[in-house]
């Protein structure tokens, strides 16, 4: 697998982000080593909080939760998905798999920090990929919090507005990263937080994971990944773990997903799920410290 490093002067004066660049390597015998980058704040000995982030963002959106996560004693640890950020690029877009995914994010979480009673936050493809390792490791983890996310099987057609990202994502000549973070955010972002986003990608080169991403959710029974995202489905609707729908009042693309989460994940009942007003697909862009307060309160409470 050929693998891309973005070089770190990339990454110099990202504004409200000084957090330290963190690395651990992940193995595989199919893959070989791949270098997986990730953001901490919060005391070493707290309870986890592992923020998973999606497409076509980075940890770079998590920056006014962790502060806030890390104010209330909490370790919160921010990786960046193999393809983005820090991470190592797989150049070839049959690099990226679901699968693969799952898997990489497995063995950082797992294998290289050896997390425990960890609470998930996933958005986005962080949900995607961090529901199928609370369904698949269910002992590894306390609590869930989904945040405008959901779990595809390919059973449901995806919504149109998400039929014409993926036509866009997989055919633009050039892929204006910045553009599509913005498009799914209401605030209207810097030149510098645009240039955050873009950062991880000096040229078209290293965007095989963004370009490739939409591809993989499911839109189909027999997809690849649908099998086992149903088994998942079969796994979570009877977990017991606190599961806790924090999805924003403006989101064309998940918002359907909120309801079903609710009604049948048995974690979820009985739970005061809120709904973060005035916030689009990148709640962490919008309201990220009111976010951060609701998934401080879900731990500590």
């Amino acid at each position: 697998m050929r693998l891309l490093r973005t070089p770190e002067d990339r990454f110099s004066n990202l504004p409200d982000f000084d957090f330290p660049a963190l690395y651990a390597d992940v193995d595989s015998p199919r893959d070989g080593i791949v270098r997986v980058a990730y953001t901490e704040a919060g005391p070493p000995d707290g309870p986890v909080v592992l923020l998973l982030h999606g497409e076509p963002s980075w940890s770079f959106l998590y920056r006014k939760m962790l502060p806030v996560l890390a104010g209330a004693g909490l370790r919160a640890i921010a990786p960046d998905l193999v393809g983005f950020g820090r991470s190592d690029k797989p150049a070839d877009l049959s690099d990226h798999t679901y699968a693969r995914h799952v898997e990489w994010m497995r063995s950082f979480a797992f294998d290289a920090l050896d997390l425990r009673r960890i609470t998930l936050v996933g958005q986005d493809w962080g949900g995607l990929i961090g529901l199928r390792l609370v369904a698949e490791h269910p002992e590894r983890f306390e609590r869930v919090v989904a945040a405008n996310t959901g779990l595809p099987t390919g059973d449901v057609d995806m919504p149109k507005v998400w039929h014409a990202f993926r036509e866009v994502v997989q055919t633009a000549p050039v892929l204006d990263i910045a553009r599509l973070v913005q498009s799914g955010c209401r605030t209207e972002l810097s030149e510098e937080v645009r240039a955050a986003y873009d950062a991880p990608f000096p040229n078209e080169m290293y965007k095989a994971g963004p370009r490739a991403m939409p591809g993989l959710v499911p839109t189909r029974p027999d997809d690849p990944a649908s099998e086992a995202n149903r088994a998942a489905w079969r796994t979570l609707s009877t977990m017991d773990i606190p599961f806790l729908c924090a999805f924003s009042d403006g989101d064309p693309i998940t918002g359907g997903m909120a309801p079903i989460l609710r009604r049948e994940m048995a974690g979820a009942t009985g739970l005061d799920h809120p709904t973060v007003a005035g916030a689009g697909h990148f709640l962490q862009e919008d309201a990220g410290e009111e976010l951060g307060r609701i998934v401080a309160d879900f731990v500590t409470g």
